[in-house]
């Protein structure tokens, strides 16, 4: 929803395409230069930084909703995404941190009770994984920010999106060592020091130097090259890719990389 009149006609009719009380918002965790970050949203009449989200359409499943939004957000579409928690709790979005007249101001809307809109709503929470620097975070017209923080400087957030980050980024690591998530995130080619630091800072843990590369090596997840980095005086590193047939699969299936 990019235009007044497409923002105006969900307020007033929106009902007749989404669901009401379901939405969907997702936690998009940014790796870039050996740092996570998280992208978030400022809402120009929720007043705080929140998730990205959105209500949940009727012709579409929650996976495709969240892919639709993820892409609306960070510019990328197919990535991976998993689904890590509903959050119901009474109260959750009520009272509403809602500007009534900067909503008016913005679209010459009031929301009356007997909108579509108010009301308890359930969120389902997704989070994805995604390089920084093939995103592009784009903010929509009820939107006046939507950018990159640091996941250990993070602003307040709005509702119960605190939460939602803790609950994503635990669920997040959980998932780090049964599903290959790096391959999007390296070089197609890298050093084993390379894909133990982003281990490292995905997971927020110190990993041996040799035995978790090792594993992923005897899992036959990551292959040797014929080629060595050259850095000159020093010992050159061997590059390694990974072995796309092996982790497709695994990224499916699953496996135990710890």
């Amino acid at each position: 929803m990019e235009t007044l009149q497409e923002i105006q006609d969900f307020f007033h009719n929106g009902y007749v395409d989404y669901r009401p009380n379901l939405t969907v918002d997702c936690a998009i965790f940014g790796y870039h230069g050996g740092e996570l970050q998280l992208l978030l949203v400022k809402n120009k009449v929720f007043t705080k930084w929140c998730l990205p989200g959105g209500y949940v359409r009727k012709d579409e499943n929650l996976d495709r909703a969240a892919a639709r939004l993820t892409a609306e957000r960070a510019g990328l579409e197919n990535l991976f995404l998993k689904q890590f928690k509903t959050f119901g709790e009474p109260g959750r979005n009520s009272p509403r941190s809602v500007d009534g007249d900067k909503l008016f101001e913005l679209t010459g809307i009031k929301i009356s009770e007997e909108s579509w809109l108010t009301g308890e709503t359930a969120s389902v929470g997704f989070y994805s994984i995604t390089d920084i620097v093939n995103a592009s975070p784009r903010a929509d017209f009820l939107s006046s920010e939507c950018r990159w923080f640091s996941i250990d400087n993070l602003p307040p957030l709005g509702f119960d999106h605190d939460e939602m980050v803790r609950e994503a980024l635990f669920t997040m690591r959980m998932h780090l060592y049964h599903f290959p998530i790096g391959k999007n995130l390296l070089p197609p080619k890298f050093t084993l020091k390379e894909i133990r630091q982003f281990y490292e800072v995905m997971s927020g843990k110190q990993l041996n130097a040799s035995n978790f590369p090792n594993k992923l090596i005897s899992l036959g997840l990551i292959v040797k090259l014929d080629e060595k980095r050259n850095i000159g005086a020093h010992r050159s590193p061997t590059y390694y890719k990974f072995d796309d047939e092996v982790y497709e699969g695994a990224l499916s299936e699953g496996l135990v990389l710890a």
